[in-house]
């Protein structure tokens, strides 16, 4: 079912009631997976819902307060025209990337390929097997990478889950090669300490380098031993891919980071990060790093060097992604708290906990801060049946304005506006109703991005959506064009 509401309609403060030697990779066109994915450190639904609080959801959506189950509504600058289902991969659907005509959606069990080139109707193009949460994926010419986040039993496609404690068990980055999207191979593979919950790319002429973002260490864990206070690098030669190797570990918390608990209650200790971002024409990066956020530069990107770190020991529990304005003055950091699998968009979390922190980036060259302006959360009701938080968006590129679309998990996809970086306000939306009254279950956009003309959102439940935004604020975007897009790899947008 599919109504159209404006936004002033549901609004109410934050909710309801309270070729390397044996590699291997399957091509799917069609049929079930044949494998399972891992769940990482998401599941697939929580339970914990008391009678009240499924009471006070099954309330709220006769009210008309929150949307039925599974109930598209938008705001009216936003059209939903298209909604691709899950289809070989059944696990969790994850990050995108982009490149010419082609969509590449991240899944627990591998990777997709559409083509875009009608955004009414996307096409499969093809489908690889390759489990491994979390699959976070980009591309670089003909060079798809893939991150493993989950302990297997070896480096193949075909691999199975194995304990961390095992001393043979592989987790790290995949490379495969795309020059045929229908047949994309499996080239390369490069264990990396901790494995890869994400990866960014700093891509040059002959060599494409990636930052490897992972934590959580273990005395158990013979491939993950703390101290785990920094990123490997990895260093991917685009004519021998198969050469791919870590160059360097750098070390971006000589104290250890933020301590977390007892210190720091509610705040996730650091070892090691979740996300960077980095903006390559500027040779800047921002890091989310659980409980810090970083500025640093990378002008020597296997040497990247730490210019400011900030935590927020009130508000923020999880540092979990980061993105600049075009103009480099600003950086939106996200806080995932609850880790993607609890309700936080209610009046008992409020509007400052699992949301945006916006800060101004002031000073020059090795002298700039980070200086806190504001928070910035969603505000429409959401179900305390929903999981909903702060997860993965991109700029929309308009001169002389901060625009944003940005996942908010059952919280649905936001567009928002922070050009006064104290006074953020969502500006469209398109969301789902829940998935479930019964249960808090982990569903909605894992991303919303925004490419050449469109928004595309990965759902972690229903699949590949795009939607079309028609406003005279971001209309002017719909002018800027790019071969490649992968968001954590910040394109300047107007200097190209």
């Amino acid at each position: 079912m599919i109504s159209l509401h404006t936004s002033p309609v549901r609004r109410r403060r934050l909710g309801v009631a309270t070729a390397a030697a044996g590699l291997l990779a399957t091509l799917l066109m069609a049929g079930p997976a044949a494998a399972t994915p891992d769940p990482g450190n998401r599941g697939e639904a929580r339970t914990g819902v008391s009678a009240a609080q499924q009471a006070e959801a099954k309330a709220a959506i006769e009210s008309g307060e929150v949307p039925g189950v599974d109930e598209i509504v938008h705001s009216s600058n936003i059209t939903h025209l298209a909604n691709v289902p899950k289809d070989a991969l059944k696990g969790l659907n994850t990050d995108l990337a982009f490149q010419g005509k082609y969509a590449f959606a991240g899944n627990y069990d591998g990777f997709r390929i559409f083509d875009i080139s009608n955004p009414s109707a996307p096409k499969t193009v093809s489908q690889v097997l390759c489990p491994g949460s979390q699959n976070d994926i980009s591309v670089s010419g003909n060079l798809l990478f893939l991150s493993t986040d989950s302990s297997r039993s070896d480096n193949s496609c075909t691999s199975t889950t194995q304990p961390a404690t095992e001393k043979s068990s592989w987790e790290g980055m995949k490379v495969f090669d795309i020059s045929d999207k229908r047949n994309p191979k499996y080239v390369a593979a490069v264990e990396t300490a901790c494995g890869s919950h994400t990866h960014t790319l700093v891509p040059e002429r002959k060599n494409v380098y990636v930052y490897v973002s992972s934590y959580s260490p273990s005395a158990t864990f013979p491939d993950c031993q703390p101290p785990h206070d920094g990123i490997s690098v990895i260093k991917v030669p685009r004519n021998a891919p198969e050469k791919a190797a870590v160059v360097n570990f750098p070390v971006l918390f000589p104290d250890g980071g933020n301590p977390g608990a007892p210190d720091n209650p509610g705040v996730s200790k650091t070892t090691g990060c979740h996300d960077i971002t980095v903006l390559p024409s500027k040779d800047l990066a921002a890091g989310a790093c659980m409980g810090d956020g970083l500025l640093f530069s990378i002008k020597d990107p296997e040497n990247p060097k730490i210019i400011d770190r900030v935590q927020d020991n009130v508000n923020f529990a999880f540092w979990h992604s980061a993105t600049f304005n075009q103009t480099t003055d600003k950086v939106v950091f996200t806080d995932e708290l609850g880790g993607g699998g609890a309700a936080t968009c209610n009046e008992e979390i409020g509007p400052k906990r699992g949301a945006n922190g916006i800060y101004d980036i002031v000073g020059k060259g090795d002298h700039r801060k980070l200086v806190f302006r504001s928070y910035f959360k969603i505000d429409r009701p959401q179900a305390d049946t929903e999981v909903c938080v702060a997860h993965n968006g991109s700029i929309i590129p308009v001169k002389g304005r901060d625009l944003m679309v940005q996942a908010w998990y059952q919280g649905g996809v936001s567009v928002w506006d922070f050009t006064d970086s104290s006074k953020p306000k969502e500006i469209g939306y398109f969301e789902r109703g829940p998935v479930s009254t019964d249960a808090v279950t982990t569903a909605g956009p894992w991303s919303a991005y925004y490419y050449n003309g469109y928004i595309y959102s990965n759902d972690i439940a229903k699949g590949f959506d795009v939607l079309k935004l028609d406003d005279r604020r971001t209309d002017p975007a719909k002018r800027v064009r790019l071969d490649e897009l992968n968001v954590q790899t910040q394109p300047d947008y107007f200097d190209r």
